[in-house]
């Protein structure tokens, strides 16, 4: 590793989950920084200039990926890595188009992470999935897109859907369906 350590900002709500990021990440040489919402997130970039980051896509009253651009327009160079236990297609290609150079579903231990900041170039050999996704998974991820397309505003994507806004509700707090 270099002489001087690079500096880690772990953007994230979970404290837990931080706690045990920080513990992995400082084991391995890194300096970390802890965040858990946006404003102190650009406070510690501003003042800290991380040369990495991992970004919790869903934090408690901020979304990740609003996040993005206004974290790199602080820290250009750095390298992001989104994480997220509300994983889809349509975050995953928002991540990367704003700027992420990695996306990755929860539960990933350090070393997923720092392979993941690592990954310069997409695999052709990754495997492609036998069967379709289920109509589950499907509405799962249409609910996503249109969740982002109203940017997270609960109420506008139930009507954009068609559905209440407490069974939309309900619906989100569900971990995503598996393929």
């Amino acid at each position: 590793m270099q002489d001087t350590p690079q500096r880690l900002l772990i953007i994230d709500d979970d404290e837990m989950l931080c706690h045990v990021l920080d513990r992995a990440m400082t084991r391995r040489g890194y300096q970390v920084i802890v965040a858990h919402d946006a404003e102190e997130a650009l406070a510690l970039a501003h003042r800290h200039q991380p040369q990495l980051a991992t970004l919790d896509l869903k934090l408690e009253h901020d979304s990740g990926l609003k996040l993005l651009p206004d974290l790199l327009d602080v820290v250009p160079d750095c390298r992001v890595v989104v994480l997220t236990g509300y994983s889809s297609i349509a975050t995953a290609v928002e991540a990367i188009k704003l700027g992420a150079v990695n996306y990755l579903c929860k539960p990933a231990d350090a070393d997923e992470v720092l392979a993941a900041f690592d990954r310069q170039q997409g695999d052709p050999e990754i495997e492609v999935a036998e069967q379709p996704p289920s109509i589950n998974r499907i509405a799962w991820e249409h609910i996503q897109k249109v969740l982002q397309e109203h940017d997270g505003n609960i109420s506008a994507t139930a009507r954009a859907l068609g559905m209440h806004r407490r069974t939309l509700q309900r619906k989100l707090q569900k971990r995503p369906v598996r393929r």
